[in-house]
């Protein structure tokens, strides 16, 4: 087996010539010092390295700190409670005439509701495999989408009206059965 031909042809660039070095002052290589007559804490154009290590140790900690947790559940009937106010408050709102003129402040008071019951409950480990839960949170997913995308006063559409009343009844019953 022979060798390639461009491999055995002499290189038609200039080498390149050695990197050269400068020699280094040693005071440049010691960390620099507070300049006599600044005031403590005033800016220094370099940091030393303790000051860097002490920073970036005290960011590695803060960052390894566990952050606040939010608000949980307190109680079963809390749960219970909380869901039967947002049922409630799903029926009526899906269930006003477009012609209303307090269907905005009813559809703003839903999606403040079921935003803070969203954010209250999705993090529950224990609620996540609940029928109750995975209904509830199937049926706001599907009108605050609705109100999201075509406003307020936009009629919902009878086929998706039926079936967020379904998924609301449904995770009614699965309520009422501790489920």
């Amino acid at each position: 087996m022979m060798a390639c031909s461009s491999l055995l042809t002499a290189p038609t660039s200039k080498p390149t010539p050695p990197l050269t070095t400068r020699p280094v002052a040693a005071s440049s290589l010691s960390p620099p010092t507070a300049t006599p007559g600044a005031a403590p804490g005033g800016s220094r154009a370099m940091t030393g390295r303790r000051e860097l290590a002490l920073a970036l140790s005290t960011s590695a900690t803060l960052l390894l700190l566990p952050a606040a947790r939010p608000a949980l559940a307190t109680s079963d009937e809390e749960y219970v409670r909380e869901t039967a106010e947002v049922i409630n408050k799903v029926r009526t709102t899906i269930g006003m005439d477009k012609k209303d003129p307090n269907v905005a402040e009813a559809v703003a008071e839903l999606r403040e509701a079921s935003n803070t019951w969203v954010a209250k409950y999705r993090r529950e480990k224990a609620l996540l495999g609940r029928t109750s839960f995975r209904d509830m949170y199937s049926a706001l997913n599907a009108v605050s989408g609705h109100y999201i995308s075509f406003g307020p006063s936009a009629t919902i559409p009878a086929k998706r009206k039926a079936r967020i009343l379904e998924e609301v009844d449904t995770a009614e019953k699965a309520l009422l059965r501790g489920r």
